[in-house]
């Protein structure tokens, strides 16, 4: 139960040349353990999260999960895997106007084919999990910035993901709701058992973390 990037290399067309946005990163993330990847605006971090995501296809390297190398897996494959294994949560929660925070866990259920009956006390469960028992009823305009991230978190674990990937959670919340979520994320890390990568511009949370790597220039250097 790991997620590792091999000899990853990235690059997007610029003009008639061709940008280099990662250059041959190699990362390893086991099963229990938060990374937390940092670097100036442009280095590479986000472009290394669609890679592990498998949102984006690099050039060459491998991106393995689970055991899985996604080399050569089609777009409905990916589609499964990323539902069934990897959970993602972006820098804005994106919760959808009209569903209560248990609502938004209980449709990533059914859109893997699981019955409501069975999505509904595990997105509970969830919720209690990340400390918004009493708010599963609540819409996102009735939730604060920090609850509304912990919902997101919560429904990116709802299908039970190996890998967990995490862009910038803390960006608009303050220091103390910033940390709240923080010490959710390494909490459900180790509780959960998933291979958890953060990307953060943040340095104040980063004693969360197991590992931190650094990326400049869209090369991975280790930090601690």
């Amino acid at each position: 139960m790991t997620l590792e990037l091999h000899d990853v290399t990235l690059t997007y067309p610029d003009g008639g040349d061709r940008l280099t946005a990662l250059h041959h990163v190699s990362l390893t993330v086991p099963a229990g353990s938060l990374t937390a990847v940092i670097g100036p605006s442009g280095s590479g971090k986000s472009s290394l999260l669609a890679v592990a995501a498998t949102l984006i296809t690099p050039d060459s390297g491998t991106v393995t999960v689970d055991g899985t190398v996604t080399t050569g897996m089609s777009r409905a494959e990916l589609s499964v895997l990323r539902r069934r294994r990897i959970g993602i949560v972006f820098q804005q929660p994106n919760l959808i106007a009209s569903l209560t925070a248990a609502e938004q866990l209980e449709v990533m259920a059914r859109i893997d084919g699981r019955s409501a009956a069975a999505a509904r006390p595990r997105a509970r469960r969830l919720l209690a999990d990340v400390g918004l028992a009493e708010h599963a009823d609540r819409r996102p305009h009735q939730l604060s910035g920090g609850q509304r991230q912990r919902v997101d978190i919560a429904r990116a674990l709802m299908n039970e993901p190996t890998v967990l990937l995490i862009d910038e959670p803390t960006s608009a919340l303050d220091h103390d709701r910033g940390a709240a979520v923080i010490d959710a994320i390494a909490r459900l890390t180790r509780d959960r058992a998933t291979a958890t990568v953060l990307v953060t511009h943040d340095r104040t949370h980063l004693g969360a973390a197991d590992r931190v790597v650094e990326v400049h220039d869209g090369r991975l250097h280790p930090s601690r």
